[in-house]
């Protein structure tokens, strides 16, 4: 975990010497103060996070993690492990609702192998990071190795660093991994004392018997390898393929100045590791929406987070973040092409 550590230590907090120029500027277009509520805050925020003025948002890129997970054995989820690969097709084909989502926002998706269980080799347009054929057990085993934590970490920052080379302006998260919310209950267990009776839910479709049996697996699993030393060390022994490597996409984004949208419930875990690790993280993200997975609502109200959206949305894949960039970029929009109260010839306040 050092030279995750290491990367960790160049990541610096957002520079608020912007803010008073930034806020005049939007007291002086033609309406009241404040009246575009959360809109300003969005403009506000990503003048922080990006450190540009004036704010700049063409460049969108939503990156869709999949991974398999070893604890799907345990029958935590109601479809089968088979979905992952079959959904990682139905992305790449553009069939999916984030596809569909990203175009009505222009975004483009970038879909990411990190540890699908099966032979993904060579489909067009798939960005093949593949660290294993999925997780182990959390359940009887850590879910990886520390070089595995590494290598599936260090893919996302890759990929973010990549992103930033190329004139990205924003990054969003999605994720896809039959059984992924029972790792990412359990990370929140871990990191945040919560008990997973409470925030346990139905992932895809369980029913209140097979919620109960998920708590069990997720209390059986944090006992089997607590103490935990770090974040790093929960992710490692709880985590996600996938997990980790939207882990190290929020870590990259955070380290280049690039906002980044983290979507629902599974992304908001792997976004908890990287704001563990790094409170400096927590500055540039935007949490995009309330996912209707029960336990999120108390996650969010822990950390003292109010997310862009709340639509009853719980699907994953980055659909929640899609639309969250849509809204950002209306409020970048507002900011630099609205007109002043000067320029429109409009009377200001008495």
């Amino acid at each position: 975990m050092k030279k995750i550590l290491e990367y960790i230590s160049g990541i610096k907090p957002v520079d608020y010497s912007k803010d008073a120029a930034a806020i005049d500027h939007l007291n002086n277009l033609t309406k009241p103060p404040g009246s575009l509520g959360r809109l300003e805050e969005l403009a506000i925020g990503f003048i922080r996070a990006s450190n540009a003025v004036p704010p700049k948002l063409d460049k969108k890129i939503i990156f869709i993690m999949a991974g398999d997970h070893g604890v799907a054995r345990e029958r935590v989820s109601a479809f089968p492990a088979e979905v992952t690969p079959q959904m990682v097709f139905n992305f790449l084909s553009g069939g999916a609702a984030i596809n569909v989502l990203a175009r009505h926002a222009d975004i483009q998706t970038v879909v990411v192998d990190m540890g699908v269980n099966a032979d993904l080799s060579g489909r067009d347009g798939l960005v093949d990071k593949k660290v294993g054929m999925g997780t182990k057990n959390i359940a009887e085993e850590p879910a990886m190795t520390e070089e595995e934590l590494e290598r599936a970490v260090f893919a996302g920052i890759s990929l973010a660093e990549e992103a930033a080379k190329n004139g990205c302006h924003i990054i969003g998260t999605g994720d896809m991994g039959i059984a992924n919310t029972t790792p990412s209950t359990a990370i929140y267990c871990a990191l945040l004392g919560l008990k997973p009776e409470d925030i346990s839910g139905p992932g895809t479709g369980l029913d209140e018997k097979g919620i109960k049996h998920k708590a069990e697996v997720v209390k059986k699993a944090l006992a089997l390898h607590a103490p935990y030393g770090s974040p790093m060390d929960v992710l490692a022994k709880l985590g996600g393929f996938e997990i980790a490597g939207l882990t190290g996409l929020i870590l990259g984004a955070a380290k280049n100045n690039i906002p980044v949208v983290v979507d629902g419930f599974i992304s908001s875990a792997a976004a908890m590791v990287a704001v563990k690790s790094s409170p400096a993280v927590l500055q540039r993200i935007f949490w995009a929406h309330l996912s209707n997975e029960r336990g999120h609502k108390k996650v969010l109200a822990e950390m003292g987070i109010n997310p862009i959206l709340d639509l009853n949305l719980r699907l994953g894949e980055g659909t929640g973040a899609a639309l969250a960039i849509w809204i950002i970029e209306g409020a970048i929009k507002v900011y630099n092409e609205m007109a002043t109260f000067k320029k429109a010839g409009v009377s200001t306040a008495l």
